[in-house]
């Protein structure tokens, strides 16, 4: 599977983005979805995941609240709808693929297939 990021950009603190992650080459349908993010300097972090049939959806504590994560097997494509975004949400944004939600999860933020990041960069 090959994944591309887009839709980062600068946006003012409080205000929103949307994500998307198109899949190639297969179909993603099967596949457990989510974005990570790497702030300069540090490492890359889990931020949303959503399971291969859409039912279950997971957040990281700092995004839960502001950010939705969502997916269109139709399309291939997979968003993360991002609210009253906060400087400290800039970051380089990754979309990865996976047979589950848990390795993702992982501290090790585990995943079989990964995109591009797309940056996104709140200004406050």
């Amino acid at each position: 599977v090959q994944l591309q990021a887009s839709g980062g950009g600068l946006v003012q603190a409080g205000g929103s983005l949307r994500l998307s992650c198109a899949a190639s080459g297969r179909t993603v349908r099967g596949y457990a979805m989510g974005w990570f993010r790497q702030a300069l300097g540090k490492e890359r972090v889990f931020v949303a995941a959503i399971d291969s049939r859409g039912d279950r959806t997971y957040y990281a504590n700092s995004v839960k609240g502001r950010f939705a994560i969502s997916r269109d097997d139709v399309k291939n494509t997979m968003y993360l709808q991002m609210n009253n975004l906060k400087a400290e949400d800039t970051a380089l944004y990754y979309c990865a693929a996976d047979t589950s939600t848990y390795r993702m999860r992982l501290p090790t933020a585990f995943a079989d297939f990964w995109g591009q990041g797309t940056l996104v960069t709140v200004s406050s």
